[in-house]
């Protein structure tokens, strides 16, 4: 019987719909076992049924702390773990511990770890990103370990090619791999990138610096880190005040960052089309599509302004 975190029938229920019975069971033992290691108390489930479950605790020995609890098969959590490795607290938290044929990792608590989503200035969370984002990229230790950004495009479209429902963002997606393809023949540096570095990734810590957490681990150049944090930028409403808004983003990037505005935007589209393919490989219904295709759609016309 767990005796360490009490999981109410809502969240056995998400943890088993999103993960299995098996990883239910296995996730009762990691916290008895990890909670001995490493000295854990006072967990709080944090529900986002993600990748991995994550909860917050408190460790005798590192203070505050976030407990990840994942598939020891997906290679997500072992390129998590090796990119904070890498960067050993440089912009991003620290990994504490972790036993990784476990697909179990012990890292450090930003506190108070409020998002730049809650930042209401949008010049302040466009100067928080480029603050984080220049120098940023490091040559990886282990480049095999690591995925590619172009090779995720490539498997995502393959993906597309044989969904016989959703044509028309085949088609999308098809189109963003022949533009990706194009930019990494321009932009070819292998560096560490953090694969999905927007908003909620970036925490205020106790000395009023931003730090940066959940890293994918990807291979590419670092032009493929920008458009996820645009992405992150669009509004429920599809509107010309939005199309403005992207339009001043961008223009910001290319000032700052010294990338061209219509390699921002080629890579915002490829983005776009990347994040609503993999939205209908995790289980978007046809009903989604729509929607799915306007986000895809306005970043075309961002593309072709």
């Amino acid at each position: 019987m767990n005796k360490r975190y009490c999981f109410n029938q809502d969240e056995i229920e998400n943890i088993i719909n999103r993960f299995g019975k098996d990883f239910y069971e296995k996730v009762l033992r990691d916290i008895e076992t990890y909670a001995d290691k490493w000295t854990l108390t006072s967990f709080q489930l944090i529900p986002s049924y993600s990748a991995n479950l994550v909860f917050k605790c408190y460790s005798a020995k590192y203070g505050n702390v976030v407990l990840k609890i994942g598939n020891p098969s997906f290679e997500e959590i072992i390129t998590e773990f090796n990119t904070l490795s890498q960067y050993n607290g440089r912009r991003f938290c620290r990994v504490f511990d972790a036993d990784i044929d476990n697909g179990v990792i012990l890292e450090e608590r930003v506190q108070p770890g409020t998002p730049l989503r809650d930042e209401s200035s949008l010049d302040k969370r466009l100067d928080v990103f480029c603050s984080l984002y220049k120098g940023l990229h490091l040559t990886p230790v282990n480049a095999e370990i690591y995925p590619t950004y172009t090779g995720w495009v490539n498997r995502i479209t393959e993906y597309m090619s044989d969904r016989q429902d959703c044509n028309e963002l085949y088609l999308h997606m098809k189109k963003a791999k022949d533009i990706c393809f194009s930019v990494a023949s321009l932009y070819s540096q292998q560096m560490l990138l953090h694969g999905d570095f927007h908003h909620d990734n970036i925490l205020l810590d106790h000395d009023g610096e931003y730090r940066i957490i959940d890293p994918k681990g990807v291979i590419g150049d670092p032009v493929f880190d920008v458009p996820r944090f645009i992405l992150n930028e669009f509004g429920e409403e599809i509107t010309t005040e939005l199309h403005k808004k992207i339009n001043h983003i961008i223009c910001i990037f290319e000032k700052i960052l010294n990338i061209p505005n219509e390699i921002l935007k080629q890579c915002l589209y490829v983005e776009t089309a990347m994040g609503i393919c993999w939205c209908v490989e995790g289980g978007s219904t046809p009903e989604e599509y729509p929607s799915l295709l306007k986000n895809v759609a306005f970043a075309e016309s961002i593309l072709n302004a």
